[in-house]
């Protein structure tokens, strides 16, 4: 039982990490959410230094409007990373 409670803890730390990476590895371009589109989703916010942020980010997934009010799905990154969007060459995670 012990060794079991140790490996979930372990495999707890490790997924942690990854997630830690994965997050790490955005540079904040805002291509994703529509910095670039004419039409980017009503949750992004550009920031002093260039960068962008969501103002939701812990609740970011699911249906979502644009700006300009259209329905958007905010889906996790690694679901549309084959696909294109307008700016996609400043993402990191697509280099």
């Amino acid at each position: 039982m012990r060794d079991r409670l140790l490996e979930d803890i372990r495999y707890e730390i490790v997924q942690n990490q990854m997630l830690k990476d994965w997050e790490d590895t955005c540079v904040h371009c805002g291509a994703c959410c529509g910095a670039y589109d004419a039409d980017p989703c009503e949750h992004l916010v550009e920031l002093e230094s260039g960068k962008y942020t969501c103002s939701i980010y812990e609740d970011r997934f699911g249906m979502h409007k644009t700006k300009k009010g259209n329905t958007i799905k905010c889906v996790p990154i690694r679901e549309i990373l084959h696909e294109h969007w307008k700016g996609d060459s400043r993402c990191q995670y697509k280099r």
